[in-house]
C-alpha cells in the first residue's frame, strides 16, 4: 500500500510537471516525449504513456524502448512482445527489457526461449540480460543451461562485476549446486564482497542443510565490518531451521531488534520454522499467537508442517482450519486439512472438507514439475499427456509406484487415493 501511495505521489507530482511542459510550449520536443513516456511507465500509469507514444511522428529507440520497459515493468508481456515485434530495430535494451519482464512475470521458459533467439541474431547480451538470463535459470533448476550461461559470459569476456557474480553464485546455490556456488565465491576478493554476496551464500548454504557453514560464514562476514540487513537474518533463520538451532535463532531473531530492525513477516515465519521443524510445537503455537503483526499464510503453514511432521494433529486441525479462514480460495488449504483427517481415519470430515471446497468453487490447480535433460527444460503437469513421450513416463512411473509399496494395506490404500488426487 505504502509503495501504491508513492507511486501516486509520484505520478500527482509528474501530471503538474506535464502540465507545466505543455504551457510553455515543449510538448513536441522528443526528448522532452521520451522522458514522459518513461515517467508515466513508472509510475504504472501505462495508458497515459502509450497516449505519448502513439502520439509521436518522431520516434526513436529511446522512444520505443522506454515503452516496452513500461509494458514490461506493469507486467503486460503480451503487449510488450508485439510492441518488440513491431520495432524497427532491436538493441541489446530491447532485448533485454523483454527478457527482464518475462523473468519478473515468472514466465521463466519464455525467457530463456527469448535469450537462445538473441544469441543466434541479436546483439551481444550485456550485464543487465545475464543478470536476468540467471535469475530464470535459478527459478528453473536449470543446471546445465546456468553453466551454458556461465561459458557465455567468458567467452564474450563481459566484465564479472560483482553483481553478475553474485547471480551467478545464486544461480548455482538454487540449482542444487552448492560447490559451485562457493567456487564463485571465493574468486571475489573479500574487500571486494557487499552485503548481497554474503546473503546469496549464506542462503544458498542455509537451504542445502549447511547450517554451520552458513554461521560461520556469517562470523567471517562481521569480521569484514560489513553490516548484515533484514535478509542476513532471514538467511541465518532458515539456516538454523534446516540445522536444528533452536538457542541460535532465537540469538538472531532478537539480534533485528537490537540493530534496530523491526521483525517482519518473514522473520516470524521462520521462527515459526524452526520451533516447528525441532518439535517445539507448543513453543510454536503460543509464539505465534503473540505476533503483533497480522497473522500469514507462511507462519501458519510452517506451523502446519510441523504439527504433521510430529503428529500433533490436535493442534494441526486447528491450524488447518485458521487457515480455510485466512485463504479460503486457497485449494491447499482445504486439502492439507482433508488430509490430516485422512490420516487420523477421519473419511467423514475429509469428504466435507473436499466437499466444501468444491461448493466454494475452489478449483484444484494441476501439479506441475521441471526437469532438466541434457540442457532442456521439460515441464510435466499431473495427468497431461501431451510429452511425446508420456507413454513411457507414465509405464515407469507406474513401476515406481509399485516398488514403494508393494505391500499396502486397505488403509494405506485410501489414503495413497487421496494423495493422488493432489498429485
Amino acid at each position: 500500500t505504502q509503495k501504491a501511495v508513492a507511486r501516486l505521489e509520484e505520478l500527482e507530482h509528474g501530471v503538474s510537471i506535464h502540465a507545466h511542459i505543455a504551457k510553455s510550449g515543449f510538448e513536441s520536443d522528443r526528448f522532452i516525449i521520451n522522458s514522459l513516456i518513461h515517467m508515466y511507465a513508472s509510475c504504472r500509469d501505462i495508458l497515459s504513456a502509450s497516449k505519448m507514444f502513439d502520439g509521436m511522428t518522431n520516434r526513436n529507440s529511446v522512444s520505443w524502448n522506454s515503452m516496452l520497459d513500461g509494458y514490461a515493468k506493469c507486467g503486460d508481456m503480451d503487449s510488450a512482445r508485439a510492441l518488440f515485434d513491431s520495432m524497427p530495430e532491436r538493441d541489446v535494451v530491447s532485448w533485454s527489457s523483454l527478457i527482464d519482464g518475462y523473468v519478473k512475470s515468472g514466465e521463466y521458459r519464455e525467457a530463456m526461449a527469448l535469450f537462445d533467439r538473441m544469441r543466434y541474431v541479436g546483439p551481444k547480451a550485456n550485464e543487465v540480460t545475464m543478470v536476468s538470463v540467471l535469475c530464470a535459470c535459478a527459478h528453473l533448476g536449470a543446471l546445465e543451461k546456468g553453466k551454458i550461461m556461465h561459458r557465455y559470459l567468458v567467452e564474450n569476456k563481459l566484465p564479472m562485476t560483482l553483481v553478475l557474480q553474485t547471480s551467478l553464485l545464486d544461480m548455482y546455490a538454487k540449482c542444487g549446486a552448492i560447490e559451485e556456488a562457493l567456487a564463485v565465491f571465493d574468486t571475489v576478493p573479500l574487500n571486494k564482497t557487499d552485503v548481497l554476496i554474503w546473503n546469496a551464500v549464506i542462503g544458498g548454504l542455509a537451504t542445502h542443510g549447511f547450517a554451520e557453514d552458513a554461521l560461520r560464514l556469517f562470523d567471517e562476514m562481521q569480521r569484514t565490518r560489513i553490516k548484515p540487513d533484514e535478509i542476513t537474518y532471514l538467511c541465518l533463520l532458515s539456516a538454523c531451521a534446516h540445522g536444528g538451532l533452536v538457542h541460535e535463532a532465537w540469538y538472531f531473531f532478537e539480534c533485528l531488534d537490537k540493530r534496530g530492525m523491526a521483525p517482519k513477516a518473514e522473520h516470524y515465519a521462520c521462527m515459526v520454522d524452526v520451533l516447528a521443524r525441532a518439535g517445539c510445537l507448543e513453543e510454536a503455537y503460543r509464539f505465534v499467537g503473540q505476533i503483533p503483526t497480522e497473522q500469514t499464510a507462511s507462519m501458519l503453514g510452517a506451523l502446519l508442517n510441523g504439527c504433521i511432521n510430529h503428529r500433533r494433529l490436535d493442534i494441526a486441525e486447528i491450524i488447518g482450519r485458521r487457515l480455510i479462514e485466512l485463504d479460503p480460495d486457497h485449494d491447499g488449504r482445504y486439502i492439507g486439512l482433508s488430509n490430516i483427517y485422512a490420516v487420523v481415519r477421519r473419511w467423514d470430515e475429509a469428504k466435507v472438507m473436499r466437499a466444501a471446497m468444491e461448493q466454494r468453487g475452489v478449483k484444484k490447480s494441476p501439479g506441475l514439475s521441471f526437469v532438466e535433460i541434457a540442457g532442456t527444460v521439460h515441464r510435466f503437469v499431473a495427468h497431461d499427456k501431451t510429452h511425446p513421450s508420456s507413454e513411457d513416463i507414465y509405464v515407469m512411473l507406474q513401476f515406481i509406484v509399485n516398488q514403494v509399496r508393494p505391500d499396502a494395506d486397505q488403509e494405506n490404500e485410501e489414503r495413497y487415493l487421496y494423495n493422488l488426487e493432489d498429485a
